[in-house]
């Protein structure tokens, strides 16, 4: 009795899922099968989506903590108080979270041996971040946040996830050749220009001029654009980490 009440609840609460999770295993396929030289085992793959779940927890923490010490020096809602919210607080917060847990699982890897491999980790990273973090979106504001999120925010962190990633695939060829100071400088950018991809987009998308919406719309293409662009170069122009 009570579970035939229920059903229709539990029905749609899956709909909601699935519609918050299709769009990132999509993505993270694509990624996958743009790896022409060596594929990585699922196995690592699992666990980059997993550790792209625990790096939301990280950033849950650090924004809260980051979100009640800036309002005690900065008024809310003004200028200065969004630019340090969406770009240091934010965008800095989320994506350290995931360059932790990527690194954490692969730098020391053995199937880290191409430079392309970065693109992949980081993508899987950002997209298993965007999957936790889409269902918890859909489950509250419901099913057209999954079609808003579906087009937007998933393949948003996609993109500061490729970004991430040649970065990041640099920095290991440079590691294995014995250039340690070039090395930290990619990863440093590995951080630093998806943070400020990602604090643009968060502060663009919540701006509340006439021509807002049109400013983000063109800010996203052309993301979406460069990004797509970048994976057909990078996955065409891949090589072994110890090439000269």
């Amino acid at each position: 009795m009570f579970y035939f009440l229920l059903k229709p609840i539990i029905m749609y609460n899956w709909i909601l899922i699935a519609a918050a999770v299709i769009p990132a295993i999509f993505l993270m396929v694509k990624v996958y099968r743009s790896d022409r030289r060596e594929k990585e085992s699922p196995w690592l793959m699992k666990k980059l989506v997993i550790g792209g779940v625990l790096a939301t927890l990280i950033a849950l923490i650090e924004e809260r903590v980051g979100e009640r010490i800036l309002s005690n020096f900065v008024e809310e809602n003004t200028v200065l108080y969004n630019i340090i919210l969406y770009f240091v607080i934010v965008a800095l917060s989320e994506e350290s979270s995931k360059y932790i847990m990527m690194k954490r699982y692969t730098w020391n890897s053995m199937e880290f041996n191409c430079q392309y491999d970065g693109v992949v980790y980081a993508a899987f990273t950002s997209l298993g971040f965007a999957l936790w973090e889409n269902i918890n979106y859909v489950l509250t504001y419901g099913f057209s946040t999954a079609i808003v999120r579906a087009v937007t925010a998933i393949p948003g962190h996609a993109c500061f996830g490729v970004f991430m990633g040649i970065f990041y695939g640099v920095a290991k060829r440079l590691d294995y050749r014995g250039k340690g100071f070039g090395s930290r400088i990619m990863r440093f950018f590995a951080v630093m220009i998806p943070a400020l991809i990602h604090g643009a987009y968060d502060y663009i998308a919540t701006m509340e001029e006439m021509k807002s919406g049109w400013y983000f719309v063109l800010f996203v293409v052309i993301l979406f654009a460069v990004s797509f662009l970048l994976v057909g170069k990078t996955s065409k122009n891949d090589r072994y980490i110890d090439t000269v």
